[in-house]
């Protein structure tokens, strides 16, 4: 089965997906491992694994090699962030086209204006949305394969406020979005609103320590939300480890202390199948 099918199947099926966020093909490799359906592939994640911000410095190529190898090494369907779609209508024609050639099962697109930014910083700025309405025309156009889900997204609430959003959100499911991301709600009734209001399927973004408030699973699914995706936490998780191997080692000059935490030598050949490789 091909993966936009497989996953436009999850999407369609009864339960929500959970698609946490990974950054590399080895995260991407340990979210198969752990048993989800699907992979979230972070731009924010990419670009702070290159050691920049999440302020749209990685350009077109580097995320389209970085995409590659991820949907290279894994087995699930694999949902990118394509950002403002890397410019105009015309870049998005060719991110659609590109995304779909080297197995990219979804993606969803932003109406920030570009550089764009974090959804959960502060001073983001919008395009209009007869802009984003052309984006979405081109990109249905673009697209060969008719289950690859096509996710659009808006960043109004922090910049036009709430019934900006929702209205914009509305406009994006009648140019053809198959399922909406309306970013950064800041609160419960505001999630309950998006609920209520969106009969479009939606993705909400769950983390711990933005601006939008960590609900369980089980509520954003009677709230009629699809797909929850948890982009930085499998990143920030790394952080922590490697700055306690790295004061274990700058202390003791090795990381006896804290071996346990560690991933012995061949668990780690097992997670990038080296056997399988040897073995050819």
């Amino acid at each position: 089965m091909k993966k936009t099918t497989m996953l436009k199947s999850l999407l369609n099926g009864n339960k929500t997906v959970i698609a946490p966020g990974a950054f590399d093909g080895m995260s991407a490799k340990l979210i198969e491992r752990a048993g989800f359906s699907t992979a979230y592939i972070t731009g924010g994640g990419l670009a702070r694994s290159a050691g920049y911000p999440d302020l749209g410095l990685l350009d077109f190529s580097e995320v389209c090699d970085r995409l590659e190898k991820i949907v290279d090494v894994t087995n699930i369907p694999v949902i990118a962030d394509a950002d403002t779609g890397f410019g105009n209508e015309v870049n998005v024609y060719r991110t659609i086209r590109t995304f779909e050639r080297i197995g990219i099962a979804g993606c969803h697109i932003e109406d920030q204006a570009f550089p764009k930014r974090c959804g959960h910083l502060d001073n983001k700025s919008l395009i209009s949305v007869e802009e984003m309405l052309k984006k979405i025309k081109v990109a249905k156009t673009a697209l060969h394969d008719k289950d690859f889900t096509l996710i659009i997204r808006t960043d109004a609430i922090e910049v036009e406020g709430f019934d900006s959003a929702i209205e914009r959100a509305e406009a994006y499911a009648e140019a053809g979005a198959d399922m909406l991301f309306i970013e950064a709600p800041r609160s419960l009734t505001q999630i309950k609103k998006i609920g209520e209001k969106i009969k479009t399927p939606k993705l909400i973004n769950m983390f711990n320590g933005g601006k939008t408030p960590v609900i369980p699973v089980s509520k954003l699914a009677e709230l009629g939300f699809k797909l929850v995706i948890i982009p930085s936490d499998l990143q920030r998780a790394s952080i922590k480890a490697m700055e306690d191997t790295l004061q274990a080692i700058y202390r003791d000059g090795d990381s006896s202390a804290i071996s346990e935490k560690l991933a012995t030598f061949d668990e780690r050949e097992e997670i990038i199948e080296t056997s399988r490789y040897l073995s050819l």
